[in-house]
C-alpha cells in the first residue's frame, strides 16, 4: 500500500491562537500521534506523562507526551501527541483516525469516512 498524508492541525484544547499544521502520515500501525516536539513546545502543549513505544524496527523508546486537540477532514478529536525528535515526519496514529470514524480503504489508498462511528 502506497503512503497516505493528511493535513492535520494540533492545538492546545479549548485554544485557537497557536496552532501546528502540516501534512501527517497516516499510520495504522501507530496507535498514537506523533510531532516534532519543538513545534508542540511552540505552541505550549504540556508534556503530561511518558510512555514507552515500540519502534517499526522493534527498538523500544521512551517518549512525552501530550493531550492535544487534533483536527483533520473537518472533523476534531482529542487525544495523545508524542514529543517526538524535531526532525521526525508527523504520524497521524490509528486512534485519532478511529475516534472520527475514518478508515482507509486499502484498495483506493484513501481515507475514508464510515457512516456511522461504532459504539459497540
Amino acid at each position: 500500500m502506497g503512503l497516505i498524508h493528511v493535513t492535520v492541525a494540533v492545538r492546545v484544547p479549548g485554544t485557537a491562537a497557536a496552532v501546528y499544521e502540516a501534512l501527517f502520515l497516516v499510520d495504522t500501525g501507530a496507535t498514537d500521534s506523533l510531532a516534532p516536539a519543538a513545534e508542540l513546545e511552540r505552541i505550549g502543549l504540556r508534556r503530561v506523562g511518558r510512555t514507552t513505544y515500540e519502534l517499526a524496527d522493534g527498538t523500544l523508546a521512551e517518549f512525552d507526551f501530550g493531550l492535544a486537540q487534533i483536527e483533520f477532514m473537518g472533523e476534531v478529536t482529542a487525544g495523545r501527541v508524542i514529543f517526538g525528535p524535531d526532525r521526525a515526519e508527523p504520524i497521524l496514529g490509528v486512534t485519532a483516525l478511529e475516534s472520527v470514524g475514518i478508515t482507509v480503504d486499502p484498495a483506493t489508498r484513501l481515507l475514508r469516512r464510515l457512516p456511522a462511528i461504532p459504539l459497540k
